[in-house]
């Protein structure tokens, strides 16, 4: 069967992209907050028409998918790679990243339960605003990335990209959803283990896709705070995901 890129018109494909925009300029706009100093969201945005105008090159219309499904992974496949490789921390900031988490980790272990702000920041010897200054300077270094978790698996020949290739969901093998089911467990124990207001803004962010302006409204809470309090729901999340990686 001929590929998509050999049938489509240039008026379609104009007509594709018209349609997909509002869905690149949203999902932009969802990553705006991982966003480092040199790119910006027209940046985004613009890696995003690149995601889509490679989709519609590699679209395979024999596979078992949508052109609009394949689109969408690949747009935000490409937002997020761009994400990643304009990422940089700087080593002092890796230092008191991995500080806050292992104090995360230790206090956890002490109480039985996700530790609070206060006392992390008695822990660390630090006042709470510097507490919360470093945690806004971890909301965009601190990804839990659950896209890199299932989007990437090695092939034996490098780096293989799954958005490339979506599977029938039918079609897993018995290992496969073994450990899918593995995972979501994890995860939800994860979740399940954190603070109420933790829990409300990942619901509201992940389920229902607000931002953190819009959940700020929601929960009466500055923009900052949201940010804040998110970064610290990842880093409690990263820590019970590494606990049983150990186990």
């Amino acid at each position: 069967m001929l590929g998509y890129k050999q049938t489509i018109t240039a008026e379609e494909k104009e007509q594709i992209i018209q349609d997909m925009l509002p869905y690149i300029k949203y999902t932009a706009y969802r990553l705006a907050w991982r966003l480092p100093p040199q790119l910006t969201i027209d940046d985004l945005i613009s890696v995003g028409v690149m995601g889509l105008l490679d989709a519609i090159e590699r679209f395979d219309p024999s596979r078992s998918t949508t052109l609009k499904t394949f689109a969408e992974y690949r747009i935000k496949g490409a937002m997020l790679d761009e994400l990643r490789s304009a990422e940089w921390a700087p080593k002092h900031l890796q230092k008191k990243i991995n500080e806050l988490k292992n104090a995360f980790s230790h206090l956890e272990r002490v109480f039985g339960r996700p530790p609070s702000e206060e006392e992390v920041a008695e822990h660390l010897g630090i006042e709470l605003e510097e507490l919360f200054r470093l945690m806004n300077d971890a909301s965009g270094a601190v990804t839990l990335s659950l896209d890199e978790i299932e989007s990437r698996v090695d092939s034996g020949n490098g780096d293989y990209n799954i958005h490339e290739h979506i599977m029938d969901e039918t079609a897993d093998s018995p290992l496969a959803s073994a450990e899918k089911a593995d995972m979501k467990r994890i995860l939800a124990e994860a979740i399940e283990e954190l603070p109420e207001r933790e829990r409300i803004i990942l619901a509201l962010y992940y389920w229902d896709e607000l931002t953190f302006k819009e959940i700020g409204k929601v929960l009466n809470l500055s923009e900052s705070r949201v940010s804040q309090l998110h970064a610290k729901a990842l880093l409690l999340i990263k820590v019970k995901l590494e606990k049983e990686n150990k186990h």
